[in-house]
């Protein structure tokens, strides 16, 4: 029985030494491609970590990005702002298309990572105001949320805390009355027949439904 078991020299191997000795390069090379796989896979996430890592805050819904160059002295480069959004100096603006009230608005900007906006300077109004009246150019009467509120504390306050301040505020004359209920504050756009004036803030009932403005740091590419 011992001699029946040898396998003389010269004497051909059995079937299944011979398959696994034609596997061996196939499962030489699946290997080799897996390994480069595995490391162009690694070298990208960590390229695309160190170079985006100011996109920690990224819309969840947007998937695509559109820069300009930025012709800033101080950093050259390009901003990019996410596609439908519109860029202004260093933040990208999104006006929505549907109503909401002002909880509700706060919610929806927070949940693309951005916030609603928050004004803070004459020129930053001004192309807010241009921008919202362009858009509804002929409608009689729109109203945008912005970030601004005393819906908590019942004195007005920003959403990102920033300082409330009564001397770069740009309400519309009469403007901001009933504090007792009206204790959110929106752009109000009367089309064309607007005259042409930046202070266009009114107070609001904080449950009305209105449109929104949101407000991202553009991205330096």
């Amino acid at each position: 029985m011992n001699r029946r078991g040898r396998v003389s020299p010269g004497t051909a191997a059995p079937a299944e030494e011979r398959s696994c000795s034609w596997l061996n390069p196939w499962v030489f090379l699946v290997s080799v491609l897996a390994i480069k796989t595995a490391f162009v896979i690694i070298c990208l996430v960590v390229f695309l970590h160190g170079s985006s890592g100011q996109y920690k805050i990224l819309l969840q819904n947007a998937t695509e990005w559109r820069c300009v160059p930025n012709v800033s002295a101080s950093k050259k480069g390009w901003m990019c702002c996410p596609n439908g959004w519109k860029c202004f100096q260093k933040s990208c603006y999104y006006l929505s298309t549907d109503k909401m009230s002002w909880a509700e608005s706060v919610q929806n900007c927070t949940g693309m990572g951005s916030q609603l906006v928050v004004i803070n300077s004459k020129a930053e109004q001004e192309f807010i105001f241009n921008l919202a009246k362009g858009v509804f150019a002929n409608a009689y009467e729109k109203k945008y949320y912005i970030g601004l509120s005393a819906y908590e504390s019942g004195q007005w306050q920003w959403v990102d805390q920033t300082p409330y301040k009564k001397s770069a505020t740009f309400w519309k004359p009469g403007e901001p009355n009933l504090l007792f209920a009206e204790k959110c504050a929106g752009i109000h756009i009367k089309g064309k027949t607007d005259p042409n004036t930046y202070s266009n803030w009114n107070n609001i009932l904080c449950f009305t439904s209105c449109y929104r403005i949101c407000e991202l740091a553009v991205k330096f590419v």
